[in-house]
């Protein structure tokens, strides 16, 4: 069995910090419960140098174990990175918010660092069991976070609904995938590639790659599979939702990646057109209701539906040129992904920050923030105009790969794609705008007087996680070469397809 340790220290940093956490949160005393937030926070920072070091050490190049089931190369750093940095913004914001109120803080940070070391596996998985162990650990965890306000009924309902769903896309998942496996005797993505020529026109193989698509649809909150995303987003506590909306969501594009790219590649026509529908209806259902939301993270898990829609067309383009512009339509993916995670983990930030100023969740509480919270009115603008896609904000340049992929396409049916999309991100602009309109330019609500002088100070934490998702969203949005950095390194994996 050829292991490389230092390819698998992250994981094994992350692994090691859950034991740490669990030991100490049975160990301290309820006065001292702080420090395993201390101690998540700690070992994922520790865990992003082997990281770099892998990625910009003398040594570099893919890392294969374990027969070629576990990779680590350009993209899974790339996503490996990704998934640590927004599980620590995470972290941070959930440190104020779990210790203002009487929750388990020790289960907490354990089941969070358990989601995130699946998204991390996730990564370099190349195999179809692999692959499945990983985002069942992502989502495994979620299902308990999910309702950790346990004297909510909002909570308890979200948590509910997204169990029950989770457990139905779990199951159609695993029945496309084992019907991969019958039919093409491996469940090694490049095995399924090899043997996916002679069974293009076989149904069944047919009916495995879609049914093993639409459960990662459900991962990913796509139309018509997002039922559960709005009741669990609004129920959720707000940074458990955060990263719902951000690495649950990355994961799943992940795994929709790695089989469309490397099991995949000489079947566009059969998920070609599935891309196709799931986009324009995620991005079309998904902007048109976050237009009539009054609350803000219900407004943001609609949102996400539709951002979701926004990532899936590249994958809609690369199925219609026969593979020429596949690494470019990668790129696009990998691209939007990273620069959502960071402004969506900041709107996120915000909204935490925002609701702890106001008392309330309404869009229309938020009404004059710019008079009495300039700094808060100004940095809620900038990441809900990010994810508008205006300039200079990082989510121009996110939008613009996207164009990009699908100009380049060259198809009467991804054309047609793009203007929906377009449409779509008008419609976005919308809502978006209005919340920067309400904070800057509607009067403060009657009765809401006291606001101005209400004391919510931002904690530490929190103000950290604000400032990095900001910092990236501002320099990638001036430079995006930094943000087309993570797209050009990982575009490797579907050039040689």
């Amino acid at each position: 069995m050829n292991l490389d340790y230092h390819a698998l220290a992250p994981e094994i940093i992350v692994a090691v910090t859950i034991l740490v956490v669990l030991s100490l949160d049975l160990s301290l005393p309820t006065r001292l419960k702080w420090v395993v937030a201390v101690v998540g926070v700690i070992g994922l920072m520790a865990a992003t140098v082997p990281v770099l070091t892998l990625a910009f050490g003398d040594d570099v190049g893919p890392r294969v174990m374990l027969g070629g089931t576990y990779v680590v190369d350009d993209f899974a750093l790339v996503f490996k990175g990704v998934f640590l940095a927004a599980g620590y913004i995470v972290l941070l914001m959930s440190v104020s918010y779990i210790e203002s109120d009487r929750y388990y803080m020790g289960e907490y940070y354990v089941l969070m660092l358990v989601s995130i070391l699946g998204s991390v596996i996730m990564a370099s998985s190349r195999d179809l069991i692999t692959l499945f162990v990983g985002l069942e650990l992502v989502t495994g965890p979620l299902f308990l976070l999910a309702g950790w306000r346990k004297g909510d009924s909002k909570s308890n309902e979200s948590a509910l609904k997204f169990f029950i769903l989770g457990v139905l896309s779990t199951a159609i998942l695993l029945y496309g995938m084992s019907f991969l496996y019958g039919l093409t005797g491996s469940v090694k993505f490049d095995d399924i590639r090899a043997a996916s020529g002679a069974l293009a026109d076989n149904g069944a193989f047919q009916m495995a790659i879609l049914f093993t698509l639409i459960g990662f649809a459900f991962k990913v909150s796509a139309v018509p599979f997002h039922a559960w995303a709005p009741d669990t987003y609004e129920g959720a506590p707000t940074p458990v939702t955060a990263y719902l909306s951000v690495s649950s969501k990355a994961a799943g594009f992940v795994g929709l990646l790695l089989l469309t790219y490397l099991a995949f590649p000489q079947v566009t026509d059969v998920w070609g057109p599935a891309m196709w529908i799931l986009a324009a209806a995620s991005m079309t259902l998904g902007n048109l209701v976050a237009l009539r939301q009054h609350n803000i993270v219900r407004m943001l898990a609609y949102s996400s539906i539709a951002q979701g829609g926004f990532i899936l067309v590249p994958f809609a383009a690369a199925a219609a040129n026969n593979n020429a512009i596949l690494p470019d339509a990668f790129s696009a993916t990998v691209v939007y992904m990273v620069i959502y995670a960071f402004m969506n983990l900041g709107a996120f930030a915000f909204v935490i920050a925002a609701t702890a100023k106001t008392g309330s969740g309404e869009i229309n509480s938020f009404a004059g923030m710019g008079s009495y919270a300039p700094g808060l009115g100004l940095v809620g603008a900038v990441f809900f105009l990010s994810l508008a896609g205006v300039p200079p904000m990082a989510g121009w340049f996110a939008k613009f790969v996207m164009f990009q992929a699908v100009l380049s396409a060259q198809s009467g049916w991804v054309t047609a794609l793009a203007v929906i999309a377009v449409l779509n991100a008008v419609i976005a602009f919308v809502y978006y705008a209005r919340i920067a309109k309400v904070m800057w330019m509607d009067p403060v609500a009657p009765g809401a007087a006291s606001l101005v002088s209400r004391p919510a100070p931002v904690s530490a934490s929190l103000g950290l996680a604000i400032a990095l998702s900001l910092i990236f969203v501002m320099v990638a949005g001036v430079l995006p070469q930094i943000a087309a950095f993570f797209g050009e390194a990982s575009k490797a994996l579907a050039s040689g397809l």
